[in-house]
């Protein structure tokens, strides 16, 4: 089931509220999957880093009502939104110093939005959703 990583209760509340879209970190993952079992601790580390920012881990198949329709190429993808556009989409390692520049230069710099399918846009739709129902 999807994992609330953040540690800010406020960025989770704007998700939930819709008043503001909070910087939006999500990581798509499988149970079954050992690269994505490692990156789960690394994730909530680089978490803490960014108080201001959701970030949220959802199983491909555990939470396939929101990110069952996406196309993965491999796990675990990372997908990064700024203000409900996204800004990357892509497969990511679990090697923490590499991800954390990454995500630094996403949610820190001026980055450009991304193409990306329909299912992967409306992801902030559908955790607002989500979080907004629990």
């Amino acid at each position: 089931m999807s994992r609330i990583l953040s540690t800010a209760p406020d960025a989770i509340a704007n998700l939930a509220q819709g008043l503001a879209l909070p910087d939006l970190v999500v990581v798509l993952c499988a149970a079954w999957c050992g690269t994505c079992r490692d990156f789960s601790p690394v994730t909530e580390r680089i978490a803490r880093r960014w108080p201001e920012a959701a970030f949220v881990q959802l199983d491909i198949e555990d939470d396939s009502e929101i990110a069952g329709d996406i196309e993965v190429e491999n796990f675990p993808t990372l997908v990064v939104f700024r203000q409900g556009v996204c800004v990357h989409f892509g497969v990511s390692l679990p090697q923490e110093g590499v991800v954390t520049r990454l995500i630094a230069a996403l949610l820190e710099g001026q980055p450009r939005a991304v193409a990306v399918a329909p299912e992967v846009a409306q992801l902030p739709k559908l955790l607002m959703q989500l979080v907004q129902g629990a």
